[in-house]
């Protein structure tokens, strides 16, 4: 597959101001949730956010564990039909931990209330949700990050995992795509 047009891209957050942001929630977290707390991130946009997370969150002196899940919303379009699938389910039991669930962006909230809702269910301990950004103008769900990054306009963003046609997630910072 052919990569994109290259957009032109405005840049949002540096790096730094990533690291640093990253390092914030880390002790926010380490405040707030238990030392050896098992982080589930999302893939595939979750995962660099994740690494970098769960690094502060050990300098911050924690001792994270972590899993992965891929989901999948089915619909026509770009549009959810709001049906959750698991495409690559987690290899450890959540029963009586107390989780953190990592993904990139809260846009319409189906993807992560879904996932929150199996981690429950699953018998988990607690569910917390930390987002790297939050798109509340988009929300479809009733569903809020107990530990948010950054707040975004209702713009299409890549970098820093993001991506735009599978491209653009080894940008080391966030940036908003220009459409015209």
């Amino acid at each position: 597959m052919a990569p994109p047009d290259t957009p032109r891209i405005e840049p949002l957050f540096s790096a730094d101001e990533i690291a640093a942001r990253v390092d914030g929630l880390a002790g926010e977290i380490a405040r707030a949730m238990p030392g050896d707390v098992l982080v589930v991130a999302i893939l595939k946009g979750g995962f660099v956010f994740a690494a970098d997370l769960i690094r502060a969150l050990n300098r911050a002196g924690m001792r994270p564990q972590v899993d992965f899940m891929t989901l999948v919303s089915y619909g026509a379009g770009t549009e959810s039909a709001g049906k959750i699938t698991v495409a690559r389910d987690l290899s450890d039991d959540v029963r009586g931990r107390d989780v953190l669930l990592v993904d990139d962006i809260l846009e319409s909230g189906r993807t992560v209330h879904a996932a929150r809702q199996m981690l429950l269910e699953r018998g988990a301990n607690s569910v917390k949700i930390c987002m790297l950004l939050d798109k509340p103008g988009k929300r479809k769900v009733a569903c809020d990050a107990d530990f948010c990054g950054f707040v975004v306009a209702d713009r299409f963003v890549v970098g820093y995992g993001l991506d735009y046609a599978h491209y653009y997630r080894d940008l080391p910072y966030i940036g908003a795509v220009e459409t015209d």
